[in-house]
């Protein structure tokens, strides 16, 4: 990473950065912000009190056999790949269980996160060659099949007439 990371993504980051889920690297950046921003020091300070109060027993008895299932479809339920009935079940659970609500809540900031980093990368080009290679290789694709088909044609009717000549006169 050559640039530094802003206030809102390590709002995104963490939680993964408690958690110690983060790679070392992302994990020093996220360390040096936290040193530099009074902002993001208060939060980081309010994230390790509130992690202070939730013990392990309360995790616990939030950690149920609904909650394995919401971790096994979160995925799913992120992109809306459910029928309705298991979206359903799904929002019950988010609602009903803390941890399911939480983890719903960090995966849809680092999708705006990600999502964000996107945009400004594609804000960042003046031109996008995408559109512009697409539209030359269907241009040449199709020059490139007439042609084909004009010569397979041409060898053909050359071929029928030979063939012709070749009978009428032999």
């Amino acid at each position: 990473m050559k640039k530094k990371l802003n206030c809102e993504q390590i709002g995104a980051l963490i939680a993964f950065y408690l958690d110690g889920t983060l790679s070392p690297k992302l994990a020093k950046y996220v360390q040096e912000h936290i040193e530099n921003c009074e902002q993001c020091q208060d939060r980081y300070c309010k994230e390790i009190i509130i992690d202070s109060y939730i013990s392990d027993d309360i995790n616990n008895s939030y950690t149920t056999k609904q909650y394995e299932i919401f971790k096994d479809k979160l995925s799913e339920y992120i992109d809306n790949e459910l029928d309705d009935t298991e979206n359903i079940k799904m929002k019950k659970i988010t609602i009903s269980n803390p941890l399911a609500r939480q983890d719903l809540e960090d995966i849809y900031s680092f999708k705006k996160l990600l999502h964000g980093a996107y945009e400004k990368t594609k804000n960042e080009l003046k031109t996008d060659y995408s559109k512009s290679v697409i539209n030359q290789l269907i241009q040449n694709k199709s020059y490139i099949s007439f042609y084909k088909i004009s010569a397979l044609f041409f060898i053909m009717v050359a071929s029928i007439v030979a063939g012709l000549i070749k009978f009428l006169y032999f």
